[in-house]
């Protein structure tokens, strides 16, 4: 009888063990499915962060790099399905210097966009947070701020609209 109560104790602190391990191996998005409180420096010299979202409105975050092929595709894919995407509001982070944000910026026309803010991240916080491996990275959230999916390289736009 002690031996099957002393199998049963080891067997249980082994499932236990692993479950933890399995969960310090998630990222962070998943370990807090909201979004993350992020400060970025725009173009023009201001920070935006959580608190400057938009309230009641879903929010794309998009990790990429100015000059990566993939990464421009994705934001020329956005740009000319914005008539879905009017009410969602989208932050593209870099960790690239302003200047090449502002390039960005410029050669996309996101200045005419009220929903679109570009950003550098100097303390490389999303990626952290995301544990980005690959560019673009997009995470989604609805309008209350919950996580609802992430696309660790870049998505299809009926994919962004289906779950919006």
């Amino acid at each position: 009888m002690k031996k099957i109560f002393l199998i049963a104790s080891i067997l249980l602190i082994t499932f236990q063990v692993n479950a933890q391990k399995k969960f310090d191996t998630l990222p962070p998005y998943l370990k807090v499915p909201y979004i993350p409180p992020f400060k970025i420096n725009q173009p023009n010299n201001l920070i935006y962060t959580k608190d400057s979202l938009p309230k009641n409105r879903p929010v794309v975050i998009m990790y990429f790099s100015p000059d990566c092929g993939h990464c421009q595709i994705q934001t020329q894919d956005i740009l000319d399905s914005m008539k879905y995407f009017e009410k969602v509001q989208f932050v593209l982070v870099a960790y690239k210097k302003l200047d090449e944000l502002k390039d960005f910026a410029e050669k996309y026309k996101l200045a005419n966009y009220k929903n679109i803010r570009i950003g550098r991240d100097a303390k490389y916080f999303i990626p952290s947070f995301y544990q980005v491996k690959i560019t673009p990275f997009i995470a989604v959230y609805n309008k209350k701020g919950e996580f609802l999916k992430a696309f660790t390289h870049g998505m299809k736009i009926s994919e962004l609209k289906e779950i919006l």
